[in-house]
């Protein structure tokens, strides 16, 4: 089911909507330059083992709006999580991937909101995203300004970028990520979403997180794909020494976009943790 939540300054929030409204609420974050479509498998499994369970796009992303001033840092997405959490009578349990999993570690360590969060799930992101790993991700993101003529083409592209993924025979799916303008394909987020973030300082721009992290006392997991260059041993060690009760899963054969790259065991590893947490 598809809903649409307003933040606190009436932007529209595309979200699709999984379970009993009754039972515990989990949210699921995407990363950059991904939709809330990026977690559907997930969030069915995940739902029927007893959870009511949301993805929506970030702002920026898919469906949900684009900010005209650019407003994109991940103090601008929590305001947006805390939204559609505050339309719930209970805490969320939140699990987000890189862009989305900073963002719900900076509301579980807020002093103000920490509240509005039961468990954390990070997927294949640390305190900090690694500094070469996070610029390719930018540099692959900013490509294709000038669109695609084919989702065959898009398809070619994307699969240069994750040469460890098969490329899908049914390209269909690839409609979610695009947008169509005229007779051409675009990304499906708002060019305006790289700016702040190109040529900054990892530890400069994301150096709140720390903050919060040192302060957050949840339930957490924290899930690496064994491939990922985002998410490197020593960023693992290191976000396991700032929250030492954090419980740690490696996943086989899968880089930075986990549950894209192996998502029956990704869902196993988060049910796991939420039922033993709820």
């Amino acid at each position: 089911m598809t809903e649409i939540f307003k933040n606190s300054e009436g932007d529209s929030i595309a979200a699709s909507i999984f379970g009993n409204e009754d039972n515990p609420l989990v949210i699921f974050l995407h990363g950059g330059g991904q939709t809330r479509f990026a977690w559907r498998q997930a969030a069915e499994n995940i739902s029927k083992k007893g959870f009511y369970v949301i993805t929506y796009d970030l702002r920026g992303h898919g469906d949900s709006f684009w900010s005209k001033k650019g407003n994109y840092k991940i103090n601008d997405h929590k305001k947006d999580l805390i939204s559609i959490i505050k339309n719930f009578n209970k805490p969320a349990n939140l699990v987000g991937a890189s862009l989305g999993g900073m963002t719900c570690l900076s509301l579980s360590g807020d002093k103000e909101f920490s509240d509005l969060c039961k468990a954390l799930i990070m997927v294949d992101i640390g305190i900090y995203p690694n500094q070469e790993g996070s610029d390719k991700i930018v540099e692959f993101m900013s490509s294709a300004q000038n669109g695609f003529a084919s989702l065959e083409e898009a398809a070619n592209h994307i699969s240069e970028f994750l040469p460890h993924r098969e490329k899908p025979k049914d390209l269909k799916g690839l409609n979610k990520n695009l947008r169509k303008k005229g007779d051409r394909f675009y990304w499906h987020w708002d060019p305006k979403f790289l700016q702040g973030r190109k040529g900054e300082d990892i530890k400069n721009y994301f150096g709140h997180l720390e903050e919060a992290a040192k302060i957050q006392n949840k339930p957490t997991l924290l899930i690496r794909g064994a491939l990922s260059d985002v998410l490197t041993e020593e960023d693992k060690d290191y976000f396991l020494e700032i929250i030492p009760h954090a419980e740690f899963e490696e996943i086989e054969d899968a880089a930075h976009m986990v549950a894209g790259d192996k998502n029956d065991i990704f869902s196993a590893a988060v049910e796991s943790f939420l039922i033993r947490n709820n």
